[in-house]
């Protein structure tokens, strides 16, 4: 499962977009993090990551996020883990999931989605956002044939593999990391970002910019990142690498920037974990071995999570941030 469908290559960076918003600069000797908690704006220093306020932010909606999700096992199977990971997701009781690409393994068939995804992560299908992965690259019948038969017209609007859509005061970008080298995609996401009216945006594909997993950094994310800076996105979801992993406030090219964009990785659904390989500059948590969900909870002006594994429990809080 270690075949990555990306080459890793250098990209410049992009000139400045010309629909940038305008952000509050805090000088990032400072370190930490912006949140809104009952209205008020807070700082959270650096190295309190795991100190959850007092007061988090009333959440507006809750969503569920994750990606490499199901091995070709079932219930029956006590080390079958995505059974686990569906039914956290069935207690949270989320206003729409979205799975970060490698959702059925191990070529994503369509059979295979209908013997194995279909039997857990289907009674959520009506609500699901799906991005693909690499994985579903390898279908013998075509590039993303299983996963565009399974998951119908929402993984494939208007014949495409990326989409956008909106819930409460967020944008919802859903892009197609497969295809990150195709000018189309980009041309499509500056006008989708231009034409955006919701303070908040978050993204999500499968292949991250930044991880201190196995497959590490992967470049050809940059230019996408790069877009979302500018136009004052928030947040990006990735999986991927199977660990679990938040990232401090950056730039498109790593550097510490508290009006900057706050990455998770949670390639935790249900695929074997993998090691933690080389820690990068700006991660502040990493859990590996762990199985589980993220529960994102978006309020008007602001987001926070909890990472729930497996058991129930919460393996992670993050600190509490503000929409730009």
């Amino acid at each position: 499962m270690s075949r990555s469908h990306i080459t890793r290559t250098h990209i410049a960076r992009r000139p400045e977009s010309p629909f940038r918003k305008r952000k509050f600069v805090i000088p990032a000797a400072l370190g930490g993090a912006l949140a809104v908690v009952e209205g008020a704006l807070l700082w959270s220093p650096a190295g309190a990551a795991d100190a959850a306020p007092a007061q988090r932010p009333r959440a507006a909606f809750t969503a569920v996020a994750v990606g490499d999700i199901a091995e070709q096992c079932t219930a029956d199977d006590s080390g079958c883990e995505h059974p686990k990971t569906a039914a956290q997701v069935e207690k949270i009781a989320p206003s729409f999931v979205m799975t970060m690409g490698d959702n059925q393994y191990d070529d994503a068939r369509l059979q295979d989605f209908e013997r194995y995804y279909d039997t857990t992560w289907g009674a959520f299908k009506d609500k699901t956002r799906p991005v693909p992965g690499n994985h579903e690259t390898y279908d013998p019948d075509g590039p993303l044939a299983g996963y565009k038969a399974y998951f119908g017209d929402v993984a494939y609007p208007e014949g495409k593999s990326y989409y956008s859509y909106d819930q409460g005061n967020w944008h919802f970008v859903a892009l197609d990391s497969n295809s990150f080298d195709d000018d189309a995609q980009l041309d499509w996401l500056k006008a989708d970002l231009a034409a955006n009216d919701k303070k908040c945006v978050a993204a999500y594909w499968h292949h991250p910019l930044y991880s201190s997993g196995e497959h590490g950094n992967d470049p050809v994310g940059r230019p996408v990142w790069k877009l979302l800076d500018d136009a004052g996105a928030e947040l990006v979801l990735n999986g991927h690498d199977h660990h679990y992993e938040r990232f401090a406030p950056q730039d498109a090219d790593g550097n510490a920037d508290p009006q900057g964009i706050v990455e998770i990785l949670a390639g935790t659904g249900g695929a074997h974990p993998y090691k933690i390989e080389e820690v990068q500059p700006n991660s502040e948590k990493q859990i590996t071995d762990t199985f589980g969900v993220v529960k994102l909870n978006f309020g008007d002006d602001g987001f926070d999570w909890q990472l729930i594994g497996s058991d129930g429990q919460a393996a992670d809080t993050s600190p509490s941030y503000m929409c730009h």
